[in-house]
């Protein structure tokens, strides 16, 4: 009988005539590139579910609070709401947007759609609502003209925005501070585009008690200043499909 060989005996100590498994070297390589893969989609999920989250934000249109008035008043574009403020035709002030970019917003020479929103403005001064002016926010250059993000297109009040950008520049929304320094007027709890005294604001029909600078521009955002003698906030109706 023969005795068996080192192999063989090498063998039946490992338990068996069968060789050992051999694994493939570049399994963890694979395993490593397929969660990486994972990791890639879902962080790209998670960017796109918070853009358009973001944009659902900023374009979502508030509720507006029971308005005092017995009857809504409806906005028609290009018809002044209020008495004129003033008869100059380009508004903004040499402290506000003549062409240089006032809080990181440019003035360009075409209106953006990557947001676009619309907003109301109503100014009183001791119970008289004062038009705010049309085309605030446009400006002469030397090619003809540019156009700030955020402007108005007439007297109506409607803030138009209309930014290439969802947030503003120093983050958050666009807010009523940005229009205000775009105009070049003051913007304070006892100033209001120059007219001075205790100032009552609303925002949708509601009592507003923080900082007027933060109120942001939301879509078909109603607000309300009121200089001196305060009256009940009117609610207002935006022009359709506005």
């Amino acid at each position: 009988m023969s005795q068996p060989t080192r192999n063989e005996r090498r063998r039946q100590q490992r338990g068996g005539s069968t060789p050992p498994t051999r694994r493939d070297p570049m399994t963890a390589i694979y395993v490593s590139v397929g969660v990486a893969l994972v990791v890639i989609v879902l962080i790209f999920a998670g960017l796109n579910w918070r853009q358009r989250a973001r944009l659902a934000a900023a374009m979502a249109t508030p509720t507006p609070a029971a308005g005092p008035t017995s009857k809504p008043i409806q906005l028609t574009d290009g018809v002044p709401v209020g008495i004129p403020f003033e008869k100059t035709k380009l508004p903004d002030t040499i402290h506000g947007g003549i062409g240089a970019p006032i809080d990181g917003i440019t003035c360009g020479a075409m209106e953006y759609a990557t947001l676009h929103v619309h907003s109301h403005l109503a100014l009183f001064v001791n119970g008289k609502q004062l038009a705010i002016p049309q085309y605030i926010g446009m400006a002469p250059n030397a090619s003809g003209g540019c156009l700030y993000w955020i402007h108005t297109h007439d007297a109506s009040g409607i803030i138009h925005v209309e930014a290439p950008q969802l947030n503003a520049p120093g983050g958050g929304p666009y807010t009523l501070g940005d229009f205000f320094d775009i105009w070049g007027m003051p913007l304070t709890r006892s100033n209001i585009a120059g007219f001075k005294g205790p100032v009552t604001a609303y925002v949708n029909g509601t009592l507003y008690a923080g900082p007027l600078r933060a109120i942001p521009l939301h879509a078909h955002q109603q607000i309300v200043l009121e200089v001196g003698k305060p009256v009940p906030p009117p609610n207002y109706i935006f022009p359709p499909n506005d």
